[in-house]
């Protein structure tokens, strides 16, 4: 910002003149009091000894002069000054009114000061000293009009003084010129300081001016970027869950084709494929929760929850890749209950099981909660490779991945870097301390402290960790609601090959006719797996609805959806359905099926 200038005295004082005249003017009806109580003054001290053809006329000189300042003063608060030259001509007006006044108290002191005694002429010098002094402030930016008010003031006093032809009369005219003097130094270094201020001021008001410019240019940016914001997290929600469709149908056909042909190179492809559609689907969640996070979409609701149910679904959706591994996936302390938004720690577990499993090669995943005073430490504990510790200050930044040796697998080096970075963000949402400690060649662990919940209810019995190979279906009917061609076919094929019989409806309003035509002694369906966006805005809850309404309330249900972090896990719970995030890979919905029909599975 650029401070007015303050060498440039004409454009200071251009730009501080309608607020010198503005003071004037609220400065005069001080100046009528004064001059009232001047008068009264020498009525009081002079009137037994001036004869009325003397006061008279002097009093008359004063109220006319009085009278007119009053209606100069009226005429300027109904006035509406616009220009330079308006304001000019009103400081002129003010200027003339003065300069008057002090003519009228010369002449004062040069009619009054021979005709009274000592007191009364040290009261009339006291008189018009005091105007004189008390017009300093108003005009102390107008040098030459105060030396000429003080003149009009002193002169004629010094003079008349002088004329008495006394030595002590000479020498009080010579003092009463010194006081002039004084009185206009003293103006001077008045003027000087208000200068000063008034400069200060003018800056203060051009840097706020510039303020707010900049200020309405910063808003204006924040606007262009909450909506750039906006809309990108609209894109990336639009193209992920479109670009998730062809993925799970894709990791669907591949499974399909693994069950029809038992060839080992194809069985090798079909894992490739099925690696990197999870790792695509990895890619999209954390672009998805790293730009909501950044535009505000995500707020925290805490609440009350047993850390059992999370860990119920950690296993459930870890254990497969855990035991493909050939790693064991331990939970302990399930009893616990925390006071946090349940699905903000879910997603901070999820991102650093994650990364556990996929770094640890052999060995343990161990998912644990200790008491600490008020808080718990919910803590992942893997033993992988470990962080050096240089690193260790790193790893919570966007984008940055761990450089790990030349032994390191290749999947352990897909990503983009940001799970920890959202770990950080979300724990940060939460006010929540996120942490580590690591140690190469023994290990990692991350801890995330809670406040400790109220209130828990009784735990579940967690899942067993048997593995989740060898699902048979085999006697068993599901019914399949989607409205992608392709994704219902993968999801035929591959259930069928696990020996299920399925009924396939791409539309809710198909699913219903055959629900409302089925014949009364049918019985239910084992599971229903529905998409969960539909045909004309319907969604899969309203394919569960009127299934749940012909076959039973208990009827389990498995929704598929390509939307993360949403609403969707509270309309799960409310519904009593589970989530499943495309694109999901076979073995995920293999265990969440077995898992939903109480298979036991070889």
């Amino acid at each position: 910002m650029t401070p007015v200038p303050a060498s440039s005295s004409i454009e200071l004082s251009a730009s501080s003149l309608p607020e010198e005249v503005r003071s004037s003017f609220d400065y005069l009806p001080a100046q009528l009091a004064g001059n009232v109580a001047g008068i009264s003054v020498i009525l009081m001290i002079f009137w037994t000894s001036t004869p009325a053809s003397v006061m008279l006329p002097w009093l008359s000189a004063f109220a006319v002069m009085w009278l007119a300042r009053l209606w100069l003063l009226q005429r300027f608060k109904q006035a509406t000054p616009s220009s330079l030259v308006d304001w000019q001509r009103w400081r002129a007006l003010w200027n003339i009114g003065t300069l008057t006044s002090g003519a009228l108290w010369g002449a004062t002191a040069w009619i009054f000061y021979l005709r009274g005694g000592h007191v009364q002429q040290i009261a009339l010098i006291i008189t018009v000293y005091t105007f004189c002094i008390a017009v300093v402030p108003v005009l102390a930016t107008q040098p030459r009009v105060y030396l000429l008010f003080s003149a009009l003031c002193f002169v004629p006093m010094a003079a008349r003084v002088a004329t008495d032809g006394t030595p002590d009369s000479y020498r009080l005219a010579g003092i009463l010129l010194l006081i002039f003097s004084l009185s206009t130094l003293l103006a001077r270094t008045y003027r000087q300081a208000l200068q000063r201020v008034l400069e200060l001021k003018l800056q203060a008001d051009h840097l706020l001016s510039q303020l707010r410019v900049e200020k309405l240019a910063a808003d204006a940016a924040r606007q262009e970027a909450e909506v750039a914001n906006r809309a990108k997290t609209q894109f990336f929600t639009a193209a992920s869950h479109d670009l998730r469709q062809p993925l799970h149908a894709m990791g669907l056909f591949a499974e399909a084709l693994r069950q029809k042909n038992h060839d080992v190179e194809v069985a090798h492809l079909v894992n490739s494929i099925n690696e990197s559609v999870d790792a695509l689907e990895g890619l999209f969640s954390e672009l998805l929760d790293i730009t909501r996070i950044d535009s505000g979409g995500i707020e925290a609701h805490p609440q009350h929850f047993p850390l059992a149910d999370l860990y119920r679904k950690l296993r459930l959706h870890f254990e497969p890749a855990a035991f493909e591994k050939g790693l064991a996936l331990r939970f302990r302390g399930g009893r616990h209950v925390v006071h946090a938004d349940p699905l903000l720690v879910e997603r901070i577990l999820r991102n650093l099981v994650s990364n556990a499993i996929r770094y640890t090669s052999d060995g343990t995943v161990l998912v644990g909660c200790r008491r600490r005073g008020d808080h718990l430490r919910l803590q992942v504990w893997d033993t992988g490779p470990g962080i050096a510790e240089d690193q260790q200050s790193r790893v919570f930044e966007e984008f940055y991945q761990v450089p790990h040796g030349p032994r390191a697998e290749p999947h352990q080096r897909k990503g983009l870097g940001l799970g920890l970075a959202i770990v950080k963000r979300l724990a940060d949402l939460m006010g929540a301390r996120v942490s580590l400690r690591s140690q190469l060649g023994q290990g990692t662990v991350f801890t995330l402290e809670l406040p400790l919940g109220k209130q828990a209810p009784q735990a579940q019995p967690l899942l067993s960790g048997k593995g989740l190979h060898g699902l048979t279906l085999a006697g068993r009917t599901i019914v399949v609601v989607e409205d992608e061609t392709a994704v219902l076919s993968a999801l035929e094929a591959l259930l069928q090959g696990w020996g299920a019989s399925i009924l396939a409806f791409d539309t809710v309003a198909a699913c219903r006719a055959w629900a409302q035509n089925a014949p009364g002694s049918m019985p239910a369906p084992d599971l229903l797996i529905v998409d969960y966006r539909l045909e004309n805005g319907m969604t899969g809850a309203d394919a569960l609805a009127l299934l749940r309404e012909r076959f039973g309330a208990d009827l389990p249900a498995i929704v598929i959806t390509g939307s993360t972090m949403s609403s969707l896990d509270l309309e799960a719970q409310q519904k009593n359905f589970h989530l499943l995030i495309k694109p999901v890979v076979p073995n995920k919905l293999r265990a969440m099926i077995a898992f939903k029909l109480g298979v036991k599975t070889g």
